[in-house]
C-alpha cells in the first residue's frame, strides 16, 4: 500500500524567525482504473481505500449499479507483486464497458470528463432520495463526531473527509482524501461493497463546499441529507432541490444554513 503521508524539509517562520524543519505533507499520487486490463481513467488521489474509491467512482459515474455488475476488483500485478497505483476491474458480461476517458482527472475534478450537465442529471435515479427525518442535535453534531477519525488531517492539514451517518446519528464510516470528491466516492464505494445502497436512511457530511458534483454523487447513492462546512454553489442548490435532498451548508456546530427541503430537520419549521 502506498504511503499517505510523506515528509518534506521546509523553512518555517514563527515570530519572524525562520528555521529549517521537517513537515508532514499529504501524498497525492495517480491511480489508473482499468476495466478488463484496458485503461478507463487516471485520477489523482491519496493512496488508501482504493477499492472503495474505485467502486464508488464507477457507481457515481453510472458504470455499475447492482452488486452483480462487478465481478472483481484488485490491484494489477507486475513481476509477482501488486502495483498499488493501478486497479483492474472486471465487469459482468451484461455490462457494456464504458469508453475510456481521454484526459487525466485531477483530485479537484468531479464533473470533469462528463459530456454535459444534462447528461449527469439524467443519470440520477428518479426514486432515490430518502425521506427520513433528522434531529437538529444530530445535524449539528455531525462534523464534531467525524473529527476524531480524521487522522491524516491531524498530521498534514491537507485533506478532506466524508462521513456517512445512519438514522440514529452514528457515524458508519469516515474516509479521507486530498480530493473532496474522492472522499465521497470512497464512502459511497464502501457502502456499495457492503450492500447498503441506496442510502435512503443515511446522511452525508463533507469537509468542503457543496459543489454540483458532490450533490450529484450523494443523490446517486440515495442520500437524503448532505451537510458541508463551507458554501454551496447555485447548481448544487438547484440539484438538491430537484432531487429532494436537504442541503445544509456552513454547518459549524453553533450555526448552519438550510438551502433546500428544511422539512427533513425535526423542529426547524415548527411554530
Amino acid at each position: 500500500m502506498g504511503r499517505r503521508v510523506t515528509r518534506r524539509r521546509i523553512t518555517a517562520v514563527r515570530d519572524d524567525r525562520p528555521r529549517s524543519t521537517l513537515d508532514s505533507v499529504i501524498v497525492e499520487e495517480p491511480l489508473e482504473i482499468r476495466i478488463s486490463q484496458a485503461s478507463y481513467t487516471t485520477t489523482m488521489r491519496t493512496p488508501g481505500d482504493d477499492f472503495d474509491f474505485t467502486c464508488g467512482h464507477l457507481y457515481t459515474e453510472g458504470v455499475i449499479v447492482r452488486a452483480d455488475d462487478l465481478v472483481s476488483v484488485g490491484y494489477c500485478r507486475r513481476n509477482g507483486a501488486d502495483v498499488y497505483n493501478i486497479v483492474d476491474v472486471r465487469l459482468a458480461d451484461h455490462i457494456t464497458a464504458p469508453c475510456a476517458r481521454d484526459h487525466p482527472v485531477t483530485s479537484a475534478c468531479g464533473v470533469c470528463g462528463s459530456t454535459s450537465i444534462a447528461d449527469i442529471m439524467d443519470r440520477i435515479p428518479r426514486q432515490n432520495v430518502g425521506t427520513e427525518r433528522i434531529s437538529r442535535r444530530q445535524l449539528v453534531d455531525m462534523h464534531r463526531r467525524m473529527r476524531p477519525a480524521q487522522k491524516l488531517f491531524d498530521r498534514t492539514g491537507g485533506n478532506h473527509a466524508a462521513a456517512l451517518f445512519d438514522d440514529a446519528g452514528e457515524p458508519a464510516v469516515v474516509r479521507e482524501d486530498i480530493g473532496r470528491h474522492n472522499a465521497v466516492d470512497k464512502v459511497i464505494g464502501w457502502a456499495w461493497r457492503e450492500g447498503r445502497l441506496p442510502l435512503r436512511g443515511d446522511s452525508l457530511a463533507v469537509t468542503s463546499r457543496a459543489s454540483f458534483d458532490i450533490v450529484q454523487k450523494a443523490a446517486m447513492a440515495g442520500i437524503g441529507l448532505l451537510s458541508v462546512v463551507s458554501a454551496p454553489s447555485s447548481l448544487a442548490v438547484d440539484l438538491a432541490a430537484q432531487a429532494g435532498m436537504t442541503l445544509v451548508a456552513f454547518n459549524r456546530g453553533d450555526r448552519f444554513n438550510v438551502y433546500t427541503h428544511p422539512e427533513r430537520i425535526d423542529g426547524l419549521l415548527d411554530p
